[in-house]
């Protein structure tokens, strides 16, 4: 078994290392005291074609491994889990499109977001759809050569600043599992509205907020494939969103772990570096070994996805294991840094805050564990 990343992919590694050390990790404390989407940021991610990575070159992309596009959202999140979650929403974003789109709509939509020229969303989560994607209300009806669009999104990663939305409704409520269609919504289109922008918790630079359908009309044209194939481009979107929240889990836990081991080695108590008590030691060796088993669950799901091999299960497995070493790297960080870690000027508060979303975004911890049971009994 090979665990070398290949050549391309170190190279897209050395680059998004470089971009977060230099351009991202010196703002990340004022991302989060803001608490406003960073348009720089993402221009200058548009410029080094990190958007792009894994889609054709003929679109604007690079024609990369997924492999490499996670490696990028781990470097990414060491320096801002705000920057690697901007990094997950632009893929679940073009995805979709890549998937399932028409030659006409990669051309018109699928371009402009791999050179991110224009930032896209993801719509499927409402306010009373969150792990059961199947209770969704939205609901497209066709009329004549266009769609009616009506009903609401909550908690959308892009909200208001994306320009090109993915949005799943029903357009046969009849049908749960084969009713669901899938459908690209511009910013501007008359009767699409934002609700209110949520103040966040953790990830504090992304935009997340509602969206709102009221008899918007959606050309026939936009609809992503066939009407009832919405389900399947939703759950072939997660999955790999899946292993992309594992990567901003890496990232986090790394970033955790860099801290507390430079902390450590500086702090001194009872006339030494607490880098020489025991205790110390245990938290670091245990934040080390699990963000290495994280970090290769992660590797193992990108590695099947790009050998076009089944990896739900692989997908849950790195997502969930991922998100619960952040959270636990990150407890270990705030004791570490002792009261210095409960204070806004420590990186290791940000880093608790930060992780705690994980056990939440794309299917909550308990989610993850139902599906590689499902998966596991077959």
């Amino acid at each position: 078994m090979d665990f070398e990343l290949k050549e391309g992919e170190k190279t897209v590694r050395k680059r998004a290392r470089e971009f977060a050390e230099k351009e991202v990790l010196p703002r990340a404390a004022e991302i989060d005291r803001r608490g406003k989407f960073p348009l720089d940021i993402a221009k200058r991610m548009a410029e080094l074609n990190l958007f792009g990575l894994p889609f054709p070159i003929k679109y604007g992309g690079a024609s990369a491994t997924l492999m490499s596009y996670m490696v990028m959202i781990e470097e990414l999140s060491r320096g801002s889990a705000s920057i690697g979650c901007l990094g997950a929403a632009g893929l679940i974003s073009l995805f979709p499109i890549h998937y399932a789109g028409s030659e006409e709509q990669k051309e018109r939509y699928l371009r402009p977001l791999c050179e991110g020229a224009k930032l896209g969303a993801f719509g499927l989560t409402e306010p009373k759809a969150g792990s059961d994607p199947t209770s969704l209300e939205t609901t497209a009806v066709h009329d004549g050569d266009e769609y009616l669009l009506n009903g609401r999104k909550a908690y959308i990663t892009n909200t208001a600043v994306a320009d090109i939305y993915v949005v799943f409704a029903y357009t046969d409520k009849s049908e749960k599992k084969e009713g669901m269609s899938a459908f690209i919504v511009e910013k501007g289109t008359k009767g699409f509205s934002f609700a209110n922008i949520e103040d966040m918790m953790g990830m504090r630079g992304c935009s997340v907020g509602g969206l709102v359908f009221t008899d918007c009309r959606v050309p026939e044209e936009n609809r992503l494939g066939n009407e009832g194939d919405g389900l399947r481009i939703a759950l072939a979107t997660l999955d790999r969103d899946r292993i992309a929240m594992g990567s901003i889990g890496v990232g986090i836990a790394q970033a955790c772990l860099d801290a507390s081991r430079e902390y450590a080695k500086e702090r001194k108590q009872f006339s030494q570096p607490i880098a020489k008590f025991q205790a110390v030691q245990f938290m670091l060796a245990d934040m080390a070994m699990e963000v290495e088993a994280a970090r290769l669950l992660t590797y193992k799901a990108a590695y099947l996805a790009d050998k076009g091999e089944q990896f739900t299960k692989e997908a849950s497995m790195a997502k969930l294991y991922a998100s619960e070493v952040a959270q636990r790297a990150a407890i270990n960080a705030v004791q570490i840094h002792g009261g210095y870690g409960c204070t806004k000027s420590c990186p290791a508060e940000r880093y608790y805050r930060d992780a705690k979303i994980l056990s939440i975004a794309v299917g909550t911890s308990e989610i993850q564990r139902m599906v590689i049971a499902r998966e596991e009994l077959k």
